[in-house]
């Protein structure tokens, strides 16, 4: 059997094209791998912020008020998207401006604490729009049943991405240390490693990548602000149609509320918990990312055979034994196994997410329904990591109590997929169509 068939995709989709999508997956992780979880989370704390106490949560309040920028705009971007059939041409636009600002880090040094905030602001939430939009193009290339191969293929081939701009970053932080450099003078060109894979990445999806939507007749009768929002009215007033999307948006909201804390603060915690040095933080989440390459993968075809929402489920029941796992770690090495499992766990429950979105969104409002989507995750990305900085600043700095009270967020996540039913889903999503 094919590893990767032409029968899982619809018809007049040819795989480079798929390849051009999932290129973009590849770019936009470095960003994510780097910028977000590697290195500059714990260089804001540590450098930016000077080690103060309130540092870490500056940090998730930083990363707060993105999410906020991107709740309020999104989803009607994502329904403004649809109208005017512009998916391809906002993602550009999303994707240059995440790369300038991600350029812009490269100048913070010790002290400047309002550039390193704005910098994140802007690139985190320019970096979310461009993942919304091209998880948008998924119904487009895949058929129904292969979502989750499909899928798949995308999220492991981003965390090949995110190891090829961490393996570049990390061997020029290795070479800067024996010379005896500072952070402050080998974090600023990681920030330019990572925004020229970002870029260069990227090209091949706007090569290869088709924008098969075409305008709808509303967009050209009103102005395309006005539509959109009078398309999230109409979805609001058919909200009981789209019930299983509700629940899912309410599940996604809770489990990625958990992934938010372990890709915002496990170089933190591994730091000032475990005393890992910078490298060897960097090295951890190299792991990290091989773990989840091959979770993504691997879990794409079993999801497809075994229903989404069972693999889901298996995926929250995995994060939770590794919250427990990282917070009982007095030592490297059980916390080196909780990291595999937070891999294994991280790609296969984001592509699985992913393709159950793709099961519940109508044919014509793909892009609104990953807006949505994404409203509910920069939710949990607001939500998940303040928790942890609240409850460092509560209990004085014990960052055990932090991680573990992060597994409340994946048992939530389990009982709220229960309410979810995905071939009513399903239907009402052709009903809507």
């Amino acid at each position: 059997m094919a590893l990767f068939p032409q029968e899982a995709l619809n018809d007049g989709v040819r795989k480079r094209e798929v390849f051009g999508w999932a290129m973009y997956d590849f770019a936009n992780s470095g960003y994510t791998t780097v910028v977000l979880t590697a290195v500059f989370n714990s260089y804001f704390v540590g450098v930016v912020a000077n080690g103060a106490p309130w540092g870490t949560l500056a940090w998730t309040l930083t990363l707060a008020l993105s999410s906020l920028l991107v709740m309020a705009t999104m989803p009607a971007l994502g329904a403004y998207a649809d109208l005017r059939a512009a998916k391809k041409r906002l993602l550009a636009g999303s994707t240059v401006a995440c790369i300038a600002a991600t350029v812009v880090l490269a100048g913070v040094g010790r002290g400047d604490v309002a550039l390193a905030v704005a910098a994140i602001v802007l690139s985190n939430s320019f970096y979310s729009v461009g993942e919304s939009l091209t998880a948008a193009f998924l119904p487009e290339l895949a058929k129904r049943d292969a979502l989750g191969r499909v899928s798949g293929w995308g999220w492991s081939f981003g965390y090949v991405g995110g190891m090829l701009s961490l393996g570049l970053s990390l061997a020029y932080v290795l070479v800067a240390q024996a010379r005896g450099e500072a952070a402050t003078s080998f974090v600023p060109v990681t920030m330019l490693i990572t925004a020229g894979v970002y870029g260069g990445a990227s090209l091949f999806t706007f090569a290869l990548l088709r924008e098969r939507a075409v305008p709808q007749p509303q967009a050209v009768a009103a102005s395309g602000i006005v539509a959109s929002l009078r398309q999230l009215a109409e979805t609001w007033r058919r909200a009981r149609l789209f019930r299983d999307f509700g629940w899912m948006l309410v599940c996604g909201a809770f489990y990625q509320a958990g992934i938010s804390v372990v890709i915002a603060l496990a170089a933190v915690y591994a730091e000032q918990v475990l005393g890992f040095k910078q490298a060897e933080t960097m090295l951890l989440v190299f792991l990290v990312n091989i773990a989840a390459a091959l979770g993504a993968f691997g879990f794409g075809y079993w999801q497809d055979r075994i229903g989404a929402k069972r693999a889901l489920a298996l995926t929250l029941i995995g994060w939770i034994a590794m919250t427990a796992l990282a917070a009982l770690a007095t030592g490297r090495g059980l916390f080196w196994v909780a990291a595999v499992i937070a891999g294994l766990c991280m790609g296969s429950s984001q592509s699985t997410g992913r393709a159950m979105v793709g099961l519940f969104a109508p044919a014509d409002q793909r892009a609104e329904f990953f807006g949505l989507w994404t409203f509910a995750t920069r939710v949990s990305a607001i939500v998940g990591p303040v928790t942890y900085g609240v409850v460092t600043v509560l209990t004085h700095g014990n960052h055990r109590i932090a991680i573990l009270s992060t597994a409340l967020f994946f048992v939530l996540g389990l009982l709220t997929l229960v309410r979810i039913d995905v071939e009513r889903g399903m239907a009402a999503a052709r009903v809507a169509a």
